[in-house]
């Protein structure tokens, strides 16, 4: 069983749940290019998940649209059994098509279906937490369907026992307010990461409600890995010049990597944050574990709050 001093980041509850560790990890990146098909070696992808699991990662972010199924068939051939302690975050309201787009797909039935395939290809009776995938950050088409509407369909399958907890993912402050009248609502996942804090005040309502604020893109999408081309980033994903160097410096200071530097301050951020990074490399994931123990100065802190 993993302890406070054995889970990376120690253990904290998501929302009003489970305690689980504050440094995750993020599936996506299982599947093969574009959370697209199989992964190039199977063999090493579930390697990665057995290797977070010894290192004390409790906490699983998941989706049955990433391959599509590839990621859940690969967490369920690597660590089923699971162990008692383990927490397989999903998220329904978006489905795949032949040319690999990313389409909403949030009606009563399509929600119905597409959580009773996670419990399927999951080998699970419950699912822990499942967001609900919507617009509202900008980053995916709304479905006409009411949002409420949408909400209120994962609400009713949550009295019906076939899910624990309930999260919400890309929405505003006013979308938050408007499910937590349905509903609890135990944890939030919207884009979040040091060059980009466009929903700070989706946090600070986390914050306020003690609700659970799950970033995703923690490392901006790799965007501040060295040596990287972003000439074709998008309007405001690429790093500046004056970004890297402030990273770099920091870096240099620790010993440490850009990516570590990155989600130690995530962590820094705010009591309600956990950081869900994924990777496809085992090397990658232990480098990502080993922030947890990286500890910035209240300098570092400040100079990183700066960069946005």
């Amino acid at each position: 069983m993993t302890s406070e001093h054995t889970a990376p980041g120690g253990l904290l509850p998501l929302g009003d749940g489970p305690a689980v560790s504050r440094l995750g990890y993020g599936a996506m990146q299982l599947p093969g290019l574009g959370a697209w098909g199989p992964p190039r070696d199977p063999v090493a992808a579930r390697a990665v998940l057995r290797r977070a699991a010894e290192l004390g990662v409790t906490h699983i972010d998941t989706s049955d649209f990433y391959g599509p199924h590839v990621a859940n068939d690969l967490i369920r051939e690597a660590l089923h059994p699971y162990p008692d302690d383990l927490v397989i975050a999903t998220k329904v309201g978006v489905v795949r098509d032949e040319w690999r787009g990313w389409n909403a797909a949030a009606t009563p039935a399509d929600l119905r279906d597409q959580v009773e395939e996670n419990l399927s290809r999951l080998g699970r009776a419950r699912l822990d937490l499942v967001y609900l995938r919507v617009g509202g950050d900008g980053m995916l088409f709304p479905d006409d369907t009411p949002f409420a509407e949408s909400f209120a369909t994962l609400a009713e399958l949550r009295k019906r026992g076939l899910i624990r907890h309930l999260g919400l993912s890309g929405v505003t402050v006013a979308q938050l307010a408007e499910a937590r009248e349905l509903a609890p609502v135990t944890a939030v996942q919207n884009r979040f990461h040091l060059l980009d804090r466009g929903c700070s005040d989706v946090l600070a309502a986390c914050e306020e409600h003690r609700i659970a604020f799950v970033p995703y893109f923690p490392l901006a999408a790799g965007m501040l890995r060295p040596g990287l081309d972003t000439s074709q980033a998008p309007p405001g994903m690429a790093p500046t010049p004056e970004q890297e160097r402030t990273v770099d410096d920091i870096a240099g200071r620790h010993g440490a990597s850009r990516a570590q530097v990155m989600l130690a301050w995530l962590l820094a951020r705010s009591p309600v944050t956990f950081a869900i990074p994924g990777t496809s490399s085992v090397a990658h994931l232990e480098e990502n574990v080993a922030a947890t123990g990286l500890r910035l100065s209240e300098d570092d802190i400040a100079g990183l709050d700066e960069l946005a």
